[in-house]
This record gives C-alpha cells, structure tokens and sequence, in this order.
C-alpha cells in the first residue's frame, strides 16, 4: 500500500508535533515535512511533492490563502486540506476559491481529521460539518437560488444526496441518514451530477460556490 504523503504546514510547533504522531499512528500515511510559514512551505514542497498539505490560515511571512494559491498554480496535482481556527464562512469560500480541496477546524476530533486527509487524498472534497450545514441552511431559505444550483429537473431525493455531498459527507453517512442503501445513493447522486453537467463532487462544489452557496451576508 503506498502511503498518502502529508506536508504539515503551521506556526505552531506543538500542534505540528501532535499532527506527527497521529498521522504516525496511521499505516497509510506518513509525514514528509513540516513549515511554520508559507514560503518555507512553498520552497519544501517543491522538492517534497506531498499528496496532501495540511495547511493554516494565519501565519507569519505569508498567509495560508496565498501559499495553497501558489501551491496549486504550480502543483495542480497536491492537495490542500485547511486546518484553522476560524469558524467562518468567509474563509471558508476563500480557502475553496483558490483550489483548496477542504476545510476542517482544529478543535474537530482527531478521527475526523483523519477522514478528512484520506477524503482529499482520494480526490473528494471535505468540509467541516458545522460550516457545511450553516451554508446549506442559508441557502435553502433562498429559492430562486436554489432553483438556479440544483436545477428544476432534480428529483427530491436526489436534491437530497446533493445537500450531503457538499457538506463532505460520505456515501454511507447519507444513505444512514435518509435510509438508503449506500448503492442507491451512489445511484441519486451520479443522476444529479449528469443533469448538472458535472463529474465531481469537487466539481459540485465549486459550483455551489460561484453561485453564491458559500457567500457570506
């Protein structure tokens, strides 16, 4: 099994350090470097090439939304997992906007940190589950919006599994919450994808973003 590759980037040693020893505990992943700051990072990660960048917002010499704009322009290819503080959609939608590929906070459990690295390493797209649902609540009290987003032509339960794929659940979280098979959802959710012209759950939220899902009042 090749190891999903993490780069850690923080100005704070202790939490780089208790970062180290849980993605250590994992048999699929390993660490390959650490930064305190965005141009140290820019500089490893050039020669590292990690899958995955666990990256801050606020730091010194650099802020976390200009390091994963340079990363991903020139690296398309790696991954950038925010791990912050702020409990904003602002950043949120920023983070997105420049090729993050998720955005989980740092008082979230260390399981779901996890999941989250493995969500991303493999292409799917995470976010935290407070910040989603915020955004999905404000959103669906919009209806013309949402009309314009997930299309008339939807049927409910497909609108459904479209709701819970953009709030970084997986297939078997939704199919536990609206009692499907996880087959059946994977069913929904590639129907929905067809008649929005897209093919991936990235590609969905991105979408919801340029439409203003992820903007704030």
């Amino acid at each position: 099994m090749t190891p999903i590759l993490v780069f850690l980037v923080d100005d704070h040693m202790v939490l780089r350090e208790g970062l180290k020893t849980l993605i250590a505990a994992q048999a699929d992943m390993t660490v390959i470097g650490e930064a305190s700051d965005g141009e140290d990072a820019w500089e490893q990660i050039a020669e590292t090439r990690p899958n995955v960048v666990i990256m801050d917002i606020s730091m010194p010499g650099g802020n976390g939304i200009k390091a994963t704009e340079r990363i991903k322009q020139t690296y398309p290819e790696v991954k950038v997992l925010v791990l912050s503080i702020h409990d904003d959609t602002s950043y949120l939608r920023q983070m997105l906007t420049v090729g993050a590929s998720g955005y989980i906070l740092k008082h979230t459990a260390a399981d779901a940190l996890i999941r989250a690295i493995r969500i991303v390493a493999a292409g799917g797209v995470y976010l935290e589950p407070s910040l989603a649902e915020h955004v999905v609540s404000r959103y669906v009290q919009r209806p013309s919006a949402a009309s314009d987003l997930l299309g008339a032509e939807l049927s409910e339960r497909e609108r459904e599994v479209v709701q819970g794929v953009v709030q970084g659940y997986s297939n078997k979280d939704i199919a536990n919450q609206l009692s499907l098979s996880v087959k059946t959802v994977e069913t929904y959710r590639a129907r929905a994808l067809e008649k929005l012209g897209l093919t991936s759950r990235s590609a969905l939220v991105r979408y919801a973003l340029e439409r203003g899902w992820l903007e704030t009042n």
